[in-house]
């Protein structure tokens, strides 16, 4: 039998990264296509332009079709964006036969969905954290066991329907279908985590170039979910505003000079650039750069702090931070971490990839490299997926009532 294809798009901020991976046996898969844009017309996470993202999109997925020979259909998509939100439910169902069988699973995850959503707001994932048979609490799995109620916690993620719906309609302008929405920290803890990480307690925090991701794994499941709408572009602009260059020009210092910690650069330490209004190129210093990286890089990491306080867990992290995404290649970056937060850190990138691998040896694309072990997962055979469960056909449910309201309307 054929392994199966699986194809993931990141739509980021920064970047558009369309991957083709063909499934090799016990985890693993080797990337027959890459097709990696800038993108244009997304800010923050959201589309603010439909026409250039549409574009950046297209040619994202032309490039990845021409270098893997495969037409792409339909694949999973990333979503990002400050209009995620998450809340947790508990959902109770009984047991009528008196051992639990998937319906009875199912069931429960649909109560524990039966949460008041405004009707603006969509269901991107229902992800199941553990269940209580008969008062029992603690179970992994209950499929076979014994009992008569039935409890399961979930961690239930949803984002603003409009903006869902104008990231669905660039994806189709390429012609490709959208499969699956996935949350961005999701997609990166599938590459980036350990198990040993998942079950001690940790948080991954996916920096990009619009937004920084989080994602809090306790028990080896999600625990807790946030979007903050910061990211390394906003590192950028300072740096531009404060030695008066342009976003580009600014762009590529970072890259070549930056570091996040100050008191580690000597003062001798210099590099030269030409700044608006001189004619000169003109001396600046390493340090004055690094004051200007470090208040904003420890501005991102008092909002991720702020966040896991917010959520009550901060006290239950022993495995730290797991930091990724393009923003954790800053020089320094981890040490800035680790004093901030008062956790052990560490940055991750994908591994054990085959195939057209060159540019992906990179944290900037551990959500890109995700999405395909999200889809490995989706496809397994097995009834009930270990770490989540997927809200499937709701734009379709949407379509049907449209159209039955139509019939009803004048």
């Amino acid at each position: 039998m054929e392994e199966p294809v699986v194809v993931g798009i990141d739509i980021g901020t920064t970047k558009v990264c369309t991957l083709v991976a063909r499934v090799e046996g016990e985890r693993g898969f080797r990337i027959l296509g890459v097709g990696i844009e800038p993108s244009q017309g997304i800010r923050k996470g959201t589309i603010v332009d439909l026409s250039a993202a549409s574009q950046s999109i297209a040619r994202s997925v032309e490039k990845a079709q021409r270098s893997s020979g495969l037409e792409i259909t339909s694949a999973l998509v990333s979503l990002a964006g400050s209009h995620v939100a998450s809340v947790n439910s508990r959902g109770v169902v009984g047991i009528s036969g008196g051992i639990i069988d998937q319906d009875d699973v199912a069931r429960a995850l649909e109560s524990a969905q039966a949460v008041a959503i405004p009707h603006n707001r969509e269901i991107i994932h229902v992800i199941q954290r553990g269940f209580t048979v008969d008062g029992q609490d603690g179970i992994r799995m209950p499929i076979g066991m014994h009992g008569y109620r039935l409890e399961v916690e979930g961690h239930i993620i949803t984002a603003a329907a409009a903006t869902v719906e104008n990231l669905r309609q660039c994806v189709q302008a390429s012609g490709v279908q959208v499969s699956q929405f996935v949350l961005n920290p999701l997609a990166s803890a599938e590459v980036v985590l350990s198990e040993t990480e998942r079950q001690m307690g940790t948080v991954v925090c996916d920096i990009g170039g619009g937004t920084t991701d989080m994602a809090i794994y306790i028990d080896g499941d999600v625990w807790h979910t946030m979007v903050l709408a910061v990211g390394g572009n906003h590192v950028t602009s300072d740096i531009a505003h404060g030695l008066r260059l342009a976003l580009s020009q600014a762009e590529e210092i970072k890259k070549q000079y930056g570091y996040a910690i100050e008191a580690e650069i000597d003062d001798n330490d210099t590099f030269t650039t030409r700044s608006f209004g001189e004619e000169q190129a003109v001396q600046i210093s390493r340090r004055d750069l690094a004051h200007i990286i470090e208040a904003r890089v420890e501005e991102i990491f008092q909002l991720v702090l702020q966040e896991i306080k917010r959520s009550g867990y901060d006290g239950l992290l022993p495995a730290g931070m797991v930091l990724t995404g393009g923003t954790s290649l800053l020089p320094g970056i981890r040490s800035l971490a680790s004093q901030v937060l008062g956790l052990p850190v560490r940055i991750a990138r994908p591994e054990n990839l085959y195939g057209l691998v060159d540019q992906l040896d990179s944290p900037a694309y551990s959500t890109s490299v995700g999405l395909l072990s999200w889809a490995m997962l989706m496809s397994e055979t097995s009834p009930a997926p270990r770490r989540s469960s997927w809200k499937g056909g709701k734009a379709i449910d949407w379509d049907t009532l449209r159209s039955f309201l139509r019939r009803l309307l004048p």
